[in-house]
């Protein structure tokens, strides 16, 4: 009774502060944002440690107030995306898309999702990823994302509807391969994303300069259904409610002259450096706080035990 109790105080917070947002001019909640974030951007922060090693990683030459900078914008981003999450359902429809969105590559991405074969589209914590997926499923093209559930069973509830009002539909990660094999052999859009890490026994792959370890079943989604692998983002640029998203690089298992496709380590090392590159223009829109790279295990050869030879 407790937990349901303390679930549904936290459920009834969010829709507080969700409700308050949804009237808040863009402007005003862009202000408040920066200030926010200048406050959790103070060193000994909120997963201050986690960011400063993941940068430190990435950007060993960073000096300590680029690193402060950088800590700011990245808060800055991620509250701001709450409040666009936030606002989609009430500001973003299909009469007024062209005026928040520029999509990229827009001819690319219409062929494939189109197209009679199945498509599998990876992204990773960087931009607005929830928008990117609201407006796929706002222009009519239904997707399933795997994700965890929730420890908050109304607050997980919530975020269904939200993700399942215009055809994003969640799988639990845990026993979804069945439902996803079938979901590609009907020519379906499953939509990842790429930058979790997998532990000790994943495909390592080179990530922004420093090995990651990755789930082996994005690449084999694609390998095994014979469907081409779109990276996808979306950016926003400049201000709030207004982004640019679409495809930036497709590996065809059907069609592979550089040989990405060419098993699961070829394609994941591919996408990878994909995201990268995407990430790269603008860096504080990535989740520094999101524990993405860890140590490697060290590899122990095996202790053999000598045999005695009898004479």
């Amino acid at each position: 009774m407790l937990r349901k109790f303390t679930d549904w105080a936290a459920y009834a917070v969010a829709r507080l502060l969700i409700a308050i947002i949804q009237v808040m001019p863009l402007d005003m909640a862009d202000s408040f944002c920066r200030l926010l974030a200048t406050v959790l951007a103070v060193p000994g922060g909120i997963r201050r440690r986690v960011f400063d090693r993941n940068v430190e990683l990435i950007f060993p030459e960073a000096t300590a107030e680029q690193r402060q900078q950088m800590c700011r914008a990245m808060w800055h981003h991620l509250l701001l995306m709450v409040c666009e999450i936030a606002w989609a359902p009430r500001r973003l429809h299909l009469v007024n898309w062209p005026s928040v969105l520029q999509i990229r590559d827009n001819r690319v991405l219409l062929r494939h999702l189109l197209s009679d074969r199945p498509t599998v589209i990876v992204t990773g914590h960087f931009g607005n990823f929830e928008i990117g997926g609201y407006l796929v499923g706002l222009m009519g093209f239904p997707t399933v994302t795997i994700a965890r559930r929730l420890d908050n069973a109304p607050l997980h509830r919530f975020v269904e509807r939200f993700r399942g009002t215009h055809g994003q539909f969640m799988v639990d990660k845990e026993g979804c391969a069945p439902l996803i094999d079938r979901h590609l052999s009907q020519a379906g859009t499953l939509s990842l994303l790429a930058d979790q890490h997998a532990g000790d026994k994943g495909c390592w792959a080179d990530f922004m300069g420093a090995e990651a370890s990755c789930h082996k079943a994005l690449a084999l989604f694609s390998l095994t259904s014979g469907a081409p692998m779109l990276v996808s983002a979306t950016r926003r640029l400049g201000r709030p409610m207004f982004f640019e998203s679409g495809c930036f690089a497709v590996a065809d298992p059907l069609d592979d002259p550089t040989g990405d496709c060419n098993g699961v380590k070829n394609l994941t090392e591919w996408y990878n450096r994909q995201l990268g590159e995407v990430i790269a223009p603008a860096v504080e829109q990535y989740w520094w706080v999101h524990q993405r790279w860890r140590p490697k295990p060290v590899r122990r050869k095996p202790r053999t035990t000598p045999v005695a030879v009898a004479g």
